[in-house]
C-alpha cells in the first residue's frame, strides 16, 4: 500500500499499501458473536492481535465464485457468492464476515441452511453437520447498497462510490462490504468474478479477463484469478475507463484501466510499468502471477491514501507517480504472493516495497539505500518514525503507520550491512520463492535469514523490529 505523504494519515502506501465509527470499534473487539457457542461451532475471529474479530475458525476457503450485478444509478447490488471450503474440524455451524447488505438465502451443499446476523458476522447452520476434512459448498444470495467503511486510522476503504461507479479496496477489512467470506489474510483462495454493469461501463477485477459480453443494455465481465489471494487484495472496481491491453517483451499480459480525468497525468508513469516489472523480476525472482496491470480512478477527496496493491492490478486513487508504481508492484511478491499470517506482520509487506523504492531511486541516479537510511535516521521532523516498533504495532490504527514502512526498510538496510550484498540480494530472491503463494510471519523471516549467514542476527532484529524508541547505531 502507499499513503499520501501529505496526509495526516500515516504513510499508508499508495495505499498498499482500510464503515462507520461504530464498525471501527467493532473490529477491535474480540469476537462476541460466538460467546455462547461451544464444541462444533466455528469461531468468529482467528485471534489476530490487531483485528481479533476478522476472519473465522473451523474451515479454509479454497475458492470464491462471486456473481455481482451492480446498478450504478441506483447504487444497488444483487449478488451471489459461492464458496468452496474444507472443514478443519467437525462443524455444526460456521461464520462468514459480511458488513451490511441483506442476506436472502443461504445454502450448504444444495440444501437450505438457517442463518443469523450479528454485527459483521453471518452465522450459518447447515441442515447436516460438516465432518472434518469434508469439502463443502456454501451459496449466499444477498443484495443492497454496499457501503464504504472507516478504518481505525480514519482512512476510508471498502465499496467507495464514485461519480461513475465504485472504487473498491479492502485493506484491512473492506472486502466484507461487498462479499461474504473468511476475511483474514491467512485464508487465501482462488477467485472467479462475474460482474454485470450497464453498457458503457467497465468492471475490473483481479486476474485475467475471460470474457466480455454485452446484451440488453448490460455488459458482463468474467475475471479469473487462479493463484491464492487474501480477501483484502480483491477488487471489483467499476467506472467509465479507458482500457489499454498489451504485453511486456517477456510476454506477460498487462491490463490497464484509467479514468479519463487521470489519463494525462498517468501516461508517463504507466508507460514504465513493463520496465518496472522486468526490473523487479531481476531483483525478486519470477513474477508470481499470470498477468499484471493497474486501475487508476478519479476518487472522492475522502480517499486520502494513494494506492493499494490489489493482486495483479493495484488500484490507484488518482494518477500515480513512478515510485508509487514501483512500490505497489513490489507488493506482488511481498504481500500478495507471500502474505503475512496476521496483521501484526504488515511490515513484511511494507518494508520490502519501501526498500524497492530506495533501490529504484538509486537506479535513477538518486540516493543510495544507505543514504536514505542516514537521512531518515538524522531527521528530527517526523517523530512518528519511532512511535512504535514495526514488529509490535500494538494498535489497529498503527497497521500502516510510518514505522511499518520506514523503520521496516531501515531494518532491511541494517540486514544488508550485516550479511553483505551477495547474501542480502539472495534473500530478496529466495524469500518470495520459498513462501510463494503462502503465509509467513516475522519469525519465519528471521529464521530464513539466519540460515543464510554465520552472523548472529538476533540482536539486529530485536533492536530494529521489537524494541521501543529510536535504535542506537553500532559501529
Amino acid at each position: 500500500m502507499t499513503a499520501d505523504p501529505g496526509s495526516a494519515v500515516n504513510r499508508r502506501p499508495l495505499r498498499s499499501c482500510g464503515a462507520t465509527a461504530a464498525l471501527s470499534v467493532a473490529l477491535l473487539l474480540s469476537s462476541c458473536t460466538s460467546s455462547g457457542v461451544r464444541g462444533a461451532a466455528g469461531s468468529g475471529g482467528v485471534g489476530d492481535p490487531l483485528f481479533p474479530s476478522l476472519g473465522n475458525g473451523g474451515y479454509q476457503v479454497r475458492h470464491y465464485g462471486l456473481d455481482l450485478d451492480y446498478d450504478i444509478k441506483k447504487r444497488h447490488l444483487d449478488a451471489t457468492a459461492d464458496l468452496t471450503a474444507v472443514a478443519k474440524t467437525d462443524l455444526r455451524s460456521f461464520q462468514l464476515d459480511l458488513q451490511g447488505l441483506r442476506v436472502t438465502e443461504v445454502q450448504v451443499d444444495g440444501e437450505k441452511a438457517e442463518f443469523s446476523r450479528k454485527g459483521h458476522k453471518l452465522t450459518v447452520r447447515p441442515a447436516e453437520g460438516l465432518r472434518k476434512g469434508a469439502e463443502f459448498r456454501t451459496r449466499v444470495d444477498y443484495d443492497g447498497t454496499p457501503q464504504e467503511m472507516k478504518d481505525p486510522d480514519q482512512s476510508t476503504e471498502g465499496w467507495v462510490k464514485t461519480r461513475d461507479g465504485a472504487f473498491v479496496s479492502g485493506e484491512p477489512a473492506g472486502s466484507m462490504t461487498w462479499f461474504p467470506g473468511n476475511n483474514h489474510p491467512q485464508d487465501k483462495a482462488t477467485y472467479d468474478f462475474t460482474i454485470t454493469v450497464p453498457k458503457g461501463y467497465t468492471a475490473v477485477a483481479n486476474g485475467e479477463l475471460r470474457s466480455e459480453r454485452t446484451a440488453k443494455g448490460h455488459t458482463t465481465f468474467r475475471w479469473h484469478s487462479g493463484r491464492p489471494m487474501a480477501s483484502y487484495l480483491a477488487t471489483a472496481t467499476i467506472g467509465r475507463f479507458e482500457v489499454h491491453t498489451s504485453r511486456t517483451p517477456e510476454g506477460l499480459p498487462l491490463y490497464v484501466a484509467v479514468d479519463p480525468a487521470e489519463a494525462k497525468a498517468s501516461k508517463k508513469p504507466l508507460e514504465k510499468l513493463s520496465e518496472i516489472v522486468k526490473w523487479e523480476t531481476k531483483l525478486f525472482g519470477p513474477y508470481p502471477f499470470a498477468s499484471s496491470g493497474a486501475i487508476v480512478d478519479d476518487t472522492p477527496k475522502r480517499i486520502d491514501w494513494l494506492a493499494l496493491e490489489s493482486q495483479t492490478k493495484p488500484v490507484y486513487a488518482g494518477a500515480p507517480d513512478t515510485v508509487t508504481l514501483v512500490h505497489e508492484m513490489a507488493h506482488q511478491w511481498f504481500g500478495d504472493s507471500v502474505t503475512p499470517k496476521t496483521w501484526a506482520d504488515t511490515w513484511l509487506n511494507e518494508s520490502f516495497a519501501t526498500y524497492a523504492e530506495w533501490l529504484w531511486e538509486e537506479r535513477e541516479g538518486g540516493k543510495t539505500p544507505q543514504q536514505q537510511f542516514d537521512a531518515l535516521y538524522k531527521d528530527t521532523k517526523d517523530p512518528d518514525r519511532w512511535a512504535f516498533p514495526p514488529g509490535k504495532p500494538g494498535q489497529a490504527k498503527n497497521v500502516t503507520g510510518t514505522p511499518v514502512y520506514e523503520r521496516g526498510a531501515m531494518l532491511l538496510q541494517e540486514l544488508r550491512n550485516a550479511v553483505g550484498d551477495k547474501t542480502f540480494f539472495t534473500i530478496l530472491r529466495e524469500w518470495p520463492a520459498e513462501y510463494r503463494y503462502r503465509n509467513a510471519d516475522a519469525q519465519d523471516f528471521i529464521d530464513f535469514c539466519q540460515e543464510r549467514t554465520d552472523e548472529d542476527l538476533e540482536p539486529l532484529f530485536k533492536k530494529w523490529l521489537y524494541e521501543k524508541g529510536k535504535p542506537e547505531l553500532t559501529d
